[in-house]
């Protein structure tokens, strides 16, 4: 049993002192003054949070893990305040079969320290020829599908797609991009502020164009349609129609789409797909996302190696990572500077409305009943976006050294499981029982999240108290640590 006392926490769209009893990670209690004799959290100065959730990330493992693996990937979700997240599947082997999802299922089971939903392919190996066998994935627990990365390129698979799809009450969550419309080498948007230092373009139809194919079959079939990292105008029109038309329709918008624009582009770390548009773009993203077009906030964490992201502008890699700083990213912008949102609002875009529309149950909200998926924040900490703090491989990100409030304190364990569990490891028999890696971060807040981190050289110790990380000496086998 836990309780958090002394925070400002955030209930109903409002910011009020309460604490909160947690119990066998479930909420049990909510209320201006509790006493319990338990281990207790002081959130004096931190505002609580509901755990946010990221309908679109990136984790690279299986068959990429020199970018990202599930450990490290869950563990900058963590850092940055996500304890859902839902992982996509353009991983090697592709998840797009019972055998293969089963071992990805126990994979992430062993890896993750947040709650992490793997997606599985609409398309065998991501190919538009022939559509898995939705029934039969169902059953594994998972009603997400999608090819992203790329497009379905044919409507007649994607017809089938979609009809399968609601004949086994699953969602199509769909990467739309017509690759008639992309040159070889294009790299950014197709506007002459960016075309004009050499780089080839990328014009909205081609996200646009598969996106209007994609709604008109969903008019026909009646399916669950979700599009993913919309960036266009265009996009925005159509997906509005579709709504006034009363089409089971949803559509998310990334963080960078939010805050960048194709001005601000000048390497490889601005570099992603869809890419940054124009001001116009982005400001039918912003309105969109105010008027309900857009239902929520997604991050498209894509991490790289260093030498990747080194390549020229055609050569480099699609992608940024932003689960650690995307919170502070919005918060400083949105509500802090412009005062155009307010936190409430913020944090459905980011918990309460991805968790609704993909069916996590008892998740974005704070509430007796509910999970508890919490988050610790200081809305009031000033601190600079630094890759060197990391817990992602990928330092990939257009943001480093833009300061910013609000800063993640603490994410509790999602589970009684993270917190206690045995190393499985080679050779290693520890167990991260939660008072064994017991500490406190600057701001004198107790956490007992171990996972395992293996960056340290062998031998080389590591103290990083600014992360609220316990000090550790890498076995050669694992290194005990937290994240806040």
């Amino acid at each position: 049993m836990r309780l958090i006392k002394n925070g400002q926490v955030l209930i109903d769209n409002q910011v009020e002192k309460k604490d909160i009893l947690i119990d066998e990670g479930k909420i049990i209690q909510i209320d201006d003054s509790i006493v319990k004799d338990c281990e207790v959290i002081d959130a004096a100065g931190l505002t609580v949070i509901p755990g946010l959730v990221d309908v679109h990330v990136h984790f690279r493992e299986p068959g990429h893990t020199e970018k990202e693996t599930i450990h490290t990937g869950s563990l900058a979700a963590a850092h940055g305040g996500f304890t859902s997240v839902f992982a996509m599947p353009n991983v090697i082997p592709f998840p797009d079969d019972v055998d293969t999802i089963k071992d990805y299922q126990q994979l992430i089971e062993k890896e993750s320290v947040v709650h992490t939903y793997p997606y599985a392919c609409i398309t065998l190996e991501e190919a538009s020829k022939e559509v898995v066998d939705m029934k039969a994935i169902k059953e594994l627990g998972i009603r997400w599908f999608s090819d992203d990365g790329v497009g379905v390129a044919t409507s007649e698979i994607m017809k089938e797609a979609m009809e399968k799809a609601k004949e086994n009450d699953c969602m199509i969550v769909a990467h739309t991009e017509d690759m008639s419309y992309r040159r070889p080498g294009a790299c950014v948007h197709d506007s002459e502020v960016v075309t004009s230092k050499g780089w080839l373009g990328i014009p909205s139809a081609c996200e646009s164009a598969q996106l209007i194919r994609d709604l008109e079959i969903t008019k026909e079939v009646g399916n669950a349609y979700h599009a993913c990292h919309i960036s266009a105008k265009e996009s925005v029109e159509a997906l509005k129609d579709a709504k006034a038309s009363g089409l089971n329709v949803s559509a998310e918008v990334t963080v960078h789409h939010l805050l960048l624009e194709d001005k601000d582009v000048v390497g490889p770390n601005w570099k992603m797909n869809p890419p940054l548009r124009s001001h116009e773009d982005r400001m039918s993203l912003i309105e969109g996302l105010e008027n309900g077009t857009l239902d929520c906030i997604a991050n498209d964490h894509a991490p790289h190696t260093y030498e990747e992201k080194k390549r020229s502008m055609d050569k480099a890699p699609f992608g940024i990572v932003s689960l650690e700083s995307a919170f502070a990213l919005l918060y400083t912008e949105f509500v802090h500077r412009q005062k155009r949102w307010t936190l409430a609002q913020l944090v459905n875009w980011m918990s309460a409305a991805p968790a609704k529309r993909f069916g996590l149950e008892n998740v974005g909200q704070i509430k007796e009943g509910y999970n508890a998926d919490l988050v610790l924040v200081d809305l009031e900490h000033e601190s600079l976006i630094d890759i060197d703090t990391f817990e992602s491989m990928g330092k990939n990100t257009p943001f480093n050294g833009k300061t910013v409030k609000g800063r993640v304190r603490y994410t509790p364990a999602p589970s009684a499981d993270c917190v206690r569990r045995t190393c499985q490891r080679a050779g290693c028999q520890r167990t991260g029982a939660g008072g064994e890696s017991a500490a406190k971060n600057e701001g004198g807040i107790p956490y007992h999240l171990p996972v395992h981190q293996p960056r340290p050289a062998r031998g080389k110790a590591l103290e990083r108290p600014d992360l609220g990380h316990v000090s550790g000496r890498n076995d050669g086998v694992c290194w005990q640590a937290v994240v806040v």
